[in-house]
């Protein structure tokens, strides 16, 4: 006989999960055969005499034909294997197994300026075929955690593992899933991911105060949200990711979170119930000297001024700056001025004193990035021009297949 063949022809899959495994008779089977099956122990089929069976139950399943008329009987198939995938989550020190995946999210770029495109990727793992993603953005929810709403246009989700977000402007938050089969199986929904920018929100701002990205370690930090709300979260992701609100490093006074000197580096952002502010990605060191740099984007055109402050709040004189690790020629008296800043004058700064040893860090800032944006008239433009190509990309897909669009010269 043929075999077992089973559909869909996935090499695993997960409880909850459901295929289809079909008895194969070299000489084409038909009403005149009967079918046994051999399952695991703890499993027995619901029609144990048909040609077909379905199961979500993991172990060795095959199978043989026999004539009704107690004529012949074929061999017994080669097992087919139905395989579960279990993934071990550890909570606490203690290790948990579930069968149901959860699905990891990439961003890229993090960081943007308004109108940039953001490519989402949405992985399963272990890699595995059949699957469509689903693409949600994530809404605070004050009182418990996020909400996810489905992204416009994607409520059948896409055959690819990413998704384009054209013309972005502010701080989002964005999670994913994936489905396959009839009924649909969900995998879990991925942690939350935030794309940043560090341009204002009318509706939603943070202030920092002192107003520099850079701070000592010994420093209090007060941070404001300001914007069309009368309820605020204060949120910080440290550098591992993981997300926390004031309530757990600060005390929240009305819309003001104030540090004493428990505030570590992270990116620092403000949520209502329908907005996320500017974020400020905030560097607390350790060291004798900060960079001073601007908490939000510097509008193309106009000037900023870098410096070096010591741990005692006096500027050093006596410094060189350097972007991206290399040395900057027009460091003067212990500034550095930038009279109109372009997209080419974006990238991580920092400042060291000339009288720090070799080898020695302590007269050495941590690095900050330096953004830019566009003055509002052309940010205007680009967001029109972004949902110009949207609207006529839409039209496009409505034509009928025999309409071409043609260019005009």
């Amino acid at each position: 006989m043929d075999g077992t063949v089973v559909k869909p022809n996935w090499p695993e899959i997960y409880s909850g999960e459901t295929i289809t495994l079909t008895c194969g008779i070299e000489e084409g089977g038909g009403s005149e055969w009967e079918y046994e099956w051999r399952t695991p122990d703890y499993y027995t089929p619901p029609n144990p005499r048909g040609s077909m069976m379905t199961s979500s139950v993991r172990g060795d399943y095959s199978c043989k034909g026999r004539l009704k008329d107690g004529g012949s009987t074929t061999e017994w198939s080669d097992a087919f294997t139905v395989k579960t995938s279990g993934i071990k989550y550890s909570v606490d020190g203690r290790v948990t197994l579930t069968y149901v995946p959860q699905p990891v999210l990439t961003v890229s770029p993090s960081w943007t300026s308004p109108g940039d495109s953001v490519t989402l990727t949405c992985s399963v793992e272990p890699p595995s075929a059949g699957w469509r993603f689903f693409w949600y953005q994530a809404v605070p929810e004050l009182s418990l955690n996020y909400t996810y709403e489905l992204l416009a246009g994607n409520t059948t989700g896409t055959e690819q593992d990413s998704y384009i977000l054209h013309g972005q402007t502010h701080t989002a938050g964005y999670v994913c899933r994936a489905g396959r089969g009839d009924p649909v199986f969900y995998t879990l929904y991925s942690d939350v991911m935030f794309v940043w920018s560090g341009g204002v929100n009318p509706a939603a701002s943070l202030t920092v105060s002192p107003h520099r990205l850079q701070h000592f370690s010994t420093e209090s930090l007060s941070l404001s949200c300001e914007g069309n709300s009368t309820e605020w979260r204060l949120m910080k992701a440290d550098e591992s990711g993981f997300m926390s609100s004031c309530s757990y490093w600060g005390q929240m006074t009305g819309s003001t979170c104030n540090t004493d000197t428990r505030a570590s580096s992270g990116v620092y952002w403000c949520e209502s119930a329908t907005q996320s502010s500017n974020a400020a990605n905030i560097t607390t060191h350790s060291g004798d000297v900060i960079l001073v740099s601007p908490v939000r984007p510097v509008t193309e055109g106009h000037s900023v001024t870098l410096g070096c402050m010591l741990r005692t709040k006096e500027h050093l004189d006596n410094v060189d700056f350097y972007k991206n690790d290399k040395l900057l020629p027009n460091g003067v008296g212990g500034e550095l001025l930038i009279s109109a800043v372009t997209k080419s004058d974006e990238g991580f700064y920092k400042c060291r004193g000339r009288n720090s040893p070799p080898g020695l860090e302590t007269l050495t800032s941590a690095e900050s990035w330096l953004s830019s944006e566009l003055q509002k008239h052309q940010a205007l433009c680009f967001s029109c021009c972004w949902l110009l190509v949207w609207f006529l990309d839409q039209k496009v897909r409505s034509f009928p297949s025999d309409i071409r669009l043609i260019s005009l010269k």
